[in-house]
């Protein structure tokens, strides 16, 4: 293909032709809403603005799907944390690998059915003392979310066959902190293992974007937060280097918060001893401490990598 030449305009010269493309590159930045996901606006604390590098633009990415889910959910006020599928018990040896794998794979049936009638509605109770109202699952449908929500596949494994289903309270974990929960204990063939799964509904509930192993998420995950709903003060854990950052192999974290009027996502900053050296993988639970924009509230907490809510227990 042969380049074009284009004709300048008669009295335009290049240099001010530049300037005023300058002009209105900052006219146009400078008129740009500030606003994050669901309209809410988005502080930067713990650091000074910074360029929306890939860090920064997996929490803003993160903000825009809790939006969603809490849009999805009908604004529910119950956050789970983690599985919502638990077990009572160890496999025994002999049904051990296959049960684990098939549990995982969802592959639970129930081939002489299971009541479809919803039980009389319950409360999520916390142990601060509040509660929520909610409406119990049926052991059916809590075992269909269950299948669900399996995370894997097993083609070789033998499907889990349930005899029996039971209603009980059982302590779930959830964003602010653990909390008795409506659950469905399901008995298996063959085993004395007890399969549990929640048996409520009314939650907010994200998904994160696919993990890709060549190209995984930048960023240190936080496990869990500590703080008040009245405070701007957070404290959060996560798995860093054991020693500090005046020790070889060691580092010294920083946090910093990205908001919305929903959730807040904190980003670990790591700070490395400089000395190059052989380190070992060994991690050690750490924490960092970040100061919000407004008092927490009843927003959730996310952790950066995939956005996902973590436990946030009071002081």
């Amino acid at each position: 293909m042969t380049p074009t030449r284009r004709a300048r305009p008669a009295g335009t010269s290049v240099p001010r032709a530049l300037f005023l493309l300058a002009i209105l590159a900052l006219v146009a930045a400078c008129a740009t809403p500030a606003g994050g996901p669901g309209g809410s606006g988005i502080a930067l604390t713990g650091a000074s603005q910074e360029p929306l590098d890939r860090l920064h633009q997996q929490a803003h990415d993160a903000l825009a799907r809790w939006a969603d889910a809490v849009r999805k959910s009908g604004g529910a006020s119950i956050t789970f944390v983690g599985d919502l599928t638990g077990q009572i018990g160890d496999w025994e040896a002999a049904v051990g690998d296959n049960n684990k794998r098939a549990l995982y794979a969802g592959m639970v049936e129930a081939p002489h059915g299971l009541p479809d009638d919803p039980p009389a509605s319950d409360k999520v109770r916390w142990l601060d003392g509040s509660t929520v109202d909610v409406t119990v699952l049926s052991a059916a449908k809590t075992l269909a979310a269950l299948i669900a929500s399996a995370t894997s596949t097993c083609d070789d494994c033998q499907p889990l066959e349930v005899t029996d289903a039971q209603q009980a309270t059982g302590l779930v974990d959830t964003s602010r902190g653990p909390a008795n929960t409506p659950i469905w204990v399901y008995s298996i063939a063959g085993t004395a293992v007890k399969v549990t799964h929640v048996a409520v509904d009314e939650s907010v509930t994200v998904q994160p974007p696919p993990w890709n192993a060549d190209d995984p998420p930048q960023g240190l995950a936080i496990d869990s937060a500590t703080g008040s709903a009245d405070s701007r003060k957070l404290t959060v854990t996560f798995v860093g280097a054991p020693g500090g950052a005046d020790k070889p192999c060691g580092a010294d974290y920083t946090a910093e918060a990205v908001e919305s009027e929903l959730a807040v996502v904190v980003i670990i900053h790591e700070h490395p001893n400089p000395t190059p050296g052989a380190c070992s993988a060994v991690g050690a639970i750490r924490t960092a401490k970040v100061t919000l924009a407004e008092a927490l509230g009843k927003r959730a907490v996310l952790e950066v990598q995939q956005g996902l809510p973590v436990a946030v227990t009071a002081p």
